[in-house]
């Protein structure tokens, strides 16, 4: 049969991105206190499409994922971009994977256990055999404004906010860290369940431990610049 996407064009102009996106395919995560979790994610794939060449082969993307479909991680990534590489005839190619995250959260005085979902990300890109690499987290966390509890005869105000963590890394790095410094950078973390006797703790503990949203990101900053796995 004849081939159109594999023949020849004249207009000399590449394609940085060629792909498909938001593919469902379910993966295998490392898991710091269980070994590993599963879970579902939506993924982007794409390559750079040579000049001379009129189309890739959309299928071939799919044909990967099924090729790997048992071990799909973090740590098999990379040969996922070789074999992008390799079976699309291109110079560079680039994956996501959008996924929750789970985490057995302990209240800090029931000790009642719940599971906290955290959107995370990753995301590898293979540029003339140079690998790059991403992760990134989102933790939603609790904080009290120093300013209402300095002006306020009693009380203040708290609220809630999303920070995004996105780092390169030189060795392995475990997401549940990168999560804990997120929190421990706040007035408090968010806990999916919680009892009386833990709502008094954690109104109390953020009242003792006002930030503001400036605060918490320059907490981060320093609590990365010194972990040494960390690279950017």
């Amino acid at each position: 049969m004849i081939d159109l996407q594999n023949s020849s064009d004249f207009r000399n102009i590449s394609i940085d991105k060629v792909g498909i996106k938001g593919i469902q395919y379910p993966i295998t995560l490392k898991d710091k206190n269980k070994g590993s979790q599963h879970s579902l994610a939506s993924i982007n794939m794409f390559v750079k499409l040579p000049h001379n060449f009129k189309g890739t082969h959309m299928s071939r993307f799919v044909e990967i994922l099924n090729q790997y479909r048992d071990n799909i991680s973090l740590t098999s990534i990379s040969y996922i971009l070789d074999e992008m590489k390799n079976k699309l005839n291109s110079e560079e190619a680039h994956i996501d994977l959008f996924f929750s995250y789970f985490i057995e959260k302990i209240a800090p005085v029931s000790k009642q256990m719940s599971l906290m979902n955290y959107k995370c990300s990753f995301s590898g890109t293979d540029k003339h055999g140079s690998k790059d690499f991403v992760i990134t987290v989102n933790v939603p966390v609790l904080s009290v404004c120093p300013c209402s509890k300095e002006i306020s005869s009693y009380g203040a105000h708290n609220q809630r906010s999303n920070v995004t963590i996105k780092i390169r890394y030189n060795k392995m790095i475990w997401i549940e860290d990168l999560i804990y410094i997120a929190e421990q950078s706040a007035s408090s973390p968010i806990y999916p369940l919680l009892k009386r006797e833990d709502e008094k703790y954690i109104t109390e503990q953020s009242y003792d431990n006002p930030v503001f949203v400036e605060d918490i990101v320059r907490n981060i900053a320093i609590k990365l610049e010194k972990d040494s796995s960390v690279t950017w």
